[in-house]
């Protein structure tokens, strides 16, 4: 299939689909806060908490133009990296629930020296076809997909 010492590096850029989604999502739960029959404080942080959420969220996982936001991942000899514009190629451990589905690959990751994991989102629409594919295969079939960087 692929030899395992061969490098890969892919490169994703922002998914309309993700992007209507979150909006879909985010117009749900103002909807919901704005129908409901809340106290006017609960209901005013309810809308602050959504509105944060989306100034959070917006540019680091659905429009990437946060330097922090990752936007890059290669397997190299020495484990699997991540890129961001702020600090560049970062080494990082993959944690064993990351799913790589034809329409969406789910990242969870844990970077060196932090206890808490985190997760990116890449659907198809955000890689070349060809590109998601040979992602998910590396995913799936790569033998130390889950071990510690060196």
């Amino acid at each position: 299939m692929f030899n395992p010492n061969e490098c890969f590096e892919c490169r994703w850029r922002p998914s309309r689909r993700l992007f209507a989604g979150y909006c879909t999502a985010q117009l749900l739960a103002i909807c919901s806060a704005l129908t409901l029959q809340l106290p006017s404080p609960l209901g005013f942080a309810l809308l602050l908490g959504c509105l944060a959420h989306g100034a959070w969220v917006l540019p680091r996982q659905v429009l990437l133009t946060s330097a922090h936001a990752v936007t890059g991942l290669r397997r190299s000899p020495e484990g699997w990296a991540l890129f961001n514009r702020a600090k560049g190629w970062q080494p990082a451990q993959l944690r064993r629930d990351s799913m790589a589905l034809p329409g969406v690959v789910i990242l969870r990751y844990r970077l060196p020296g932090q206890w808490w994991s985190r997760s990116v989102c890449i659907p198809a629409d955000s890689l070349s076809r060809e590109t998601h594919r040979r992602l998910r295969l590396r995913l799936r079939f790569s033998r130390k997909r889950f071990a510690a960087p060196l």
